[in-house]
């Protein structure tokens, strides 16, 4: 699916463009269908390095240059009769930069499996007519979810309703008021994500009100998906 300002399009667009439904949702058949081509609503996971290669892996490009520099140093200071003071200082430098290279690639890890959990609810949806309670990854486009007080968003939304509707997207722009939600389309096409009042975003948390809402990107695409490819 290409990318698309849902911001832009109003609530009637948005049902034509994903060819759903507000009101009966989607078919059984129809969300099979979509998970093979859009896959599972959750975020890619990483391979898991073990720490020691994390270390080793600091020792690149100009690093290698260092420690042959040290080397270089330890063998003209010895001849020289100066000591070897410059390789053993050169070396601690190397070392350090190495043990804080390997906590900050541990801290962006360690942040990722926080997203991952902030994206993994159960979400209220509207499927053949119904309203069914759904592990979120299980999610597709196209797909109307019910938000009330108190949920988790699973997934990127084009909100279709919106009673007195407000979102805690802390995680996603800093803010820490929440956000009213509307239903009305915003015209500019350069809105920043905290500015997009007709949407809500995976892994925010809806404060107040309820609403509902059509499923417009998933997993890898939604904004904290993102973030998950950036860490």
């Amino acid at each position: 699916m290409e990318k698309e300002n849902w911001f832009n399009k109003s609530a009637e667009e948005t049902v034509k463009k994903l060819n759903t439904n507000n009101t009966l949702g989607l078919t059984a058949e129809e969300v099979e269908k979509r998970k093979q081509k859009y896959g599972l609503n959750e975020l890619e996971k990483g391979k898991k390095t073990p720490l020691i290669v994390k270390f080793l892996e600091q020792f690149k490009d100009f690093i290698i240059v260092l420690i042959i520099a040290a080397v270089v140093s330890s063998i003209v200071g010895h001849i020289n009769g100066e000591g070897i003071t410059d390789s053993i200082i050169i070396m601690v430098v190397v070392i350090v930069n190495a043990i804080i290279g390997v906590v900050q690639e541990d801290k962006a890890e360690k942040s990722l499996e926080a997203l991952k959990k902030l994206s993994s609810y159960s979400a209220k949806v509207i499927r053949n007519g119904k309203i069914t309670v759904v592990p979120s990854k299980e999610l597709v486009p196209g797909d109307v979810v019910v938000l009330e007080t108190g949920d988790y968003v699973p997934a990127d939304m084009r909100i279709t309703e919106a009673v007195n509707l407000r979102a805690q997207e802390t995680s996603l722009t800093g803010e820490s008021v929440p956000v009213d939600k509307y239903v009305t389309t915003i015209s500019s096409e350069d809105v920043g994500i905290g500015d997009r009042t007709n949407m809500v975003f995976s892994s925010s948390l809806i404060t107040y009100g309820r609403g509902q809402g059509i499923v417009v990107e998933t997993g890898m695409n939604t904004e904290v998906g993102k973030i998950a490819g950036i860490l």
